[in-house]
């Protein structure tokens, strides 16, 4: 995870608040509008946070390096069952199975909490990465 989503989640404590800052900073930077479908109306675990944090850095790595995207969409929910994160563009997408240094990070970062991730294209419709982190007893405490 890079060195500017640590120092804001550590100021910040709110993961909303964060992805609301980065989600920002990143659209002005690539040029690519970004859409906010929904965020969690209230904190969540640290751990869970790092993860989110991270797959979100890496998807939209993804998206601003092949996808000729013109938008994002990020929905991040969280509820009794755990999170769940979706970032969706509308590039280019791909045929087959989701491959890459990057994938295979995203999908670390999600299995380290006990969850799972999916990358789906569609060619000429865009890509979604999908995560899912189960909430354990230990987190609701």
């Amino acid at each position: 995870m890079s060195e500017e989503l640590r120092v804001r989640d550590d100021r910040s404590r709110s993961l909303a608040r964060a992805l609301e800052g980065y989600l920002t900073e990143w659209s002005e930077r690539t040029g690519i509008a970004v859409e906010i479908w929904a965020l969690p109306g209230r904190d969540v675990p640290a751990s869970f946070t790092e993860v989110v944090l991270a797959v979100l850095e890496e998807a939209l790595a993804n998206v601003e390096r092949h996808s000729r995207a013109r938008t994002v969409s990020v929905a991040v929910t969280h509820g009794r069952g755990g999170l769940r994160m979706t970032i969706s563009d509308d590039g280019v997408g791909f045929f087959g199975e989701a491959r890459g240094r990057g994938v295979v990070a995203m999908r670390a970062h999600v299995r380290r909490l006990g969850g799972s991730l999916g990358v789906n294209g569609s060619p000429g419709e865009g890509t979604t990465v999908t995560g899912v982190l189960p909430l354990r007893r230990q987190d609701r405490e």
